[in-house]
């Protein structure tokens, strides 16, 4: 069976932004973490922590939707298994305890860029765990 429409644009987007999210920490993120303040150095990592588990509880949950549509799980497993669901919420959902504003800006959007697609995908999640009952 093939997947709606929106899940490849969703697909692709998920990975495009884990991609950006990989480079940017790797070439940037610690020579930006050294120019911060101490106590928001701190904060930098938890959020870039987050981001972290926030990308990667999506692509996971893509994946395993990716695989019901390919018959490679079916939808009785998903149904049947509730670690097939979105996970994370209570912590890619939190509100970061410093001013976003002492982030670096670029780390900053893709906080908010992930925090979007997240809520949008966790939706999902809801509607496909209705669906299958």
């Amino acid at each position: 069976m093939a997947p709606p429409a929106f899940f490849g644009r969703t697909f692709d987007e998920a990975l495009a932004l884990t991609r950006e999210a990989r480079d940017y920490l790797r070439d940037y993120g610690e020579e930006e973490s050294r120019e911060l303040a101490v106590e928001v150095a701190a904060h930098f990592s938890v959020e870039t922590m987050r981001l972290t588990s926030r990308l990667t509880n999506m692509m996971a949950w893509l994946l395993v939707q990716r695989a019901v549509h390919q018959g490679e799980l079916t939808r009785e497993e998903f149904r049947d298994d509730d670690s097939w669901r979105l996970g994370g919420a209570e912590i890619c959902l939190q509100e970061p305890e410093v001013d976003p504003e002492l982030l670096p800006p670029y780390l900053y959007d893709l906080l908010r860029r992930s925090e979007r697609l997240y809520s949008r995908i966790a939706r999902l999640d809801g509607m496909v765990a209705a669906e299958a009952g």
